[in-house]
């Protein structure tokens, strides 16, 4: 049996533990000491570091973690192609596949750039760990890439099936959720969303994992092509906007300066 728990790091990055009670699996250890006081507490050996992208807040822990642990010699380190990414001992590309022993999981790597050149996201079990691509209700800026790479990775995540629990690096729910009340008003399930994920933070607890479903059904830079989305955007952007990448990086520049 499989736990997937957040670690807080920062302000608001999660560092996600994947563990069968003996041996861990860590998502974009952004920052050592929280992940080495849990694997600590919980008695766990680490055994493998996944990696989404390069940057600090999702690698900068990585050094200082294998520094510290006992197992260090047999972690398995998976990363992009990305020469800005050390101490990997497996870069994976779309189409590889990514097969842990201990925590005993299997993971598909799907390329998804746009937030960064090289970003990818590790998806299988259910689980999908998309980085700073997809976040519930919203998506990541665009450093690296364009709003048709944006558009061409959340259409990729997406089109997984709709009970994928999402696990993103940030929790940025609650200002996703406004955001996206402002570009699409009249859908419902934006309140529901908005209240309960209101509940989780008010008892200090994570407003992730979404879904896929969920995704699909409120987070407007998905939603890109419902005629609410498009009317928003276009009147943001000044013009009529028909194109979904155009939508998007409507969108986009619009939450920039929310």
């Amino acid at each position: 049996m499989l736990s997937v728990i957040p670690v807080p790091a920062f302000t608001d990055n999660y560092i996600w533990v994947i563990h069968d009670g003996a041996y861990a699996a860590v998502v974009d250890p952004g920052e050592a000491q929280p992940v080495l006081d849990y694997l600590a507490r919980e008695k766990l050996k680490l055994a493998a570091v996944l990696l989404t992208h390069h940057h600090a807040d999702h690698i900068g822990g990585l050094a200082e973690l294998l520094a510290h642990s006992p197992t260090a010699a047999q972690v398995s380190v998976c990363a992009p192609h990305d020469e800005r990414i050390a101490q990997v001992t497996q870069r994976v590309r779309e189409g590889d596949r990514v097969v842990l022993a201990a925590p005993k999981v299997s993971f598909d790597v799907l390329e998804v750039p746009a937030h960064t050149r090289t970003h990818i996201a590790f998806q299988g079990a259910g689980m999908l760990f998309c980085g700073d691509t997809l976040f519930a209700c919203g998506c990541g800026r665009l450093f690296e890439g364009t709003p048709a790479q944006m558009h061409a990775a959340l259409t990729k995540l997406a089109a997984l099936p709709g009970d994928t629990r999402v696990y993103c690096g940030h929790e940025y729910t609650l200002a996703n959720i406004a955001f996206a009340r402002a570009a699409e008003p009249d859908n419902p399930d934006l309140a529901a969303l908005e209240a309960r994920c209101q509940a989780l933070r008010a008892a200090h607890q994570p407003t992730l994992p979404s879904t896929i479903a969920q995704e699909r059904a409120t987070n407007p830079f998905v939603r890109v092509s419902k005629p609410g989305v498009v009317a928003a955007a276009s009147r943001q952007a000044g013009r009529p906007l028909a194109d979904p990448v155009a939508v998007l990086g409507a969108l986009r520049e619009w939450k920039n300066n929310f």
